[in-house]
């Protein structure tokens, strides 16, 4: 059991706020199905909504922060130290479509690094976060990376590019050299929920290309708290920077980087 410092108890508040509008506008979703209106208006207003909650409770709790989101972009603070990095909805295709796997991200990068995190579903309630040295958890359970050594034994976790989005044929050759060698290969469209699955052990590694800060900034500290390893697909640490991601535990992050470069050939 471990407790929550002030920082993330912030961070944890208004996910929880955001969460419950989520889980409202994801139950009349569900009925709207049936109605020939398309639901992608409700939906960017969903976004909206959550991204608005969680900008007035952080920006109240630390004032000064700066904060990037996916819906307002950046907004300078005047502590040029920190900044939040949010997605109020990550999974918006399931969201639309009534699928219950979606999460809201809330990372805190101080000084270029990201120190605390907190990705929470607000279907399952689950709540994963770690604070820089001191571990990864999910609600109140200790998180650790799986531990299968072998390719052959693993389930990865990927994204597969859309219409008028991402590097079709890369995927392709990736997919190829990849899915071969591992028991599994699944795609849940959260990359928020792909990153905390493999700090959880769920997944035994993941990656996927054309992301952004706010998708990854999270998870890349669950994942590294966790006890696990995340490069960007050449194997450098600017995950962030290049959008693309390869994480797993110790073992199995350098075989899947050694797949998507032999892909790259």
């Amino acid at each position: 059991m471990s407790t929550q410092s002030a920082l993330l108890k912030v961070m944890n508040d208004a996910a929880r706020k955001a969460s419950r509008d989520l889980n409202r506008d994801f139950g009349e979703l569900a009925e709207l199905q049936v109605a020939k209106k398309a639901p992608a208006d409700f939906v960017s207003a969903a976004d909206l909504k959550a991204e608005q909650t969680i900008f007035e409770m952080l920006t109240k709790a630390r004032p000064g922060y700066g904060f990037l989101g996916e819906e307002r972009g950046m907004i300078e603070g005047t502590d040029k130290t920190h900044t939040w990095i949010v997605d109020p909805l990550d999974g918006t295709t399931n969201f639309l479509h009534a699928i219950p796997h979606f999460a809201i991200n809330i990372a805190l990068q101080r000084e270029g690094a990201i120190v605390a995190a907190l990705t929470h579903n607000p279907v399952t309630n689950e709540t994963f976060w770690a604070e820089k040295g001191k571990g990864a958890f999910v609600n109140d359970k200790r998180l650790r990376v799986a531990a299968r050594t072998r390719m052959d034994e693993a389930v990865l976790a990927t994204g597969i590019p859309f219409m008028g989005h991402g590097q079709h044929a890369t995927f392709l050759k990736e997919l190829h050299q990849i899915s071969q060698r591992v028991a599994g290969v699944r795609r849940f469209g959260a990359a928020a929920l792909d990153l905390a699955w493999v700090a959880a052990g769920r997944y035994d590694g993941y990656w996927e290309r054309d992301l952004h800060a706010w998708d990854l900034a999270a998870g890349i500290l669950l994942v590294t708290e966790a006890g696990g390893r995340v490069t960007n697909a050449q194997g450098e640490d600017d995950v962030l920077g290049t959008g693309s991601v390869c994480a797993g535990n110790l073992e199995i992050q350098p075989q899947l980087l050694e797949r998507l470069r032999q892909a790259a050939k």
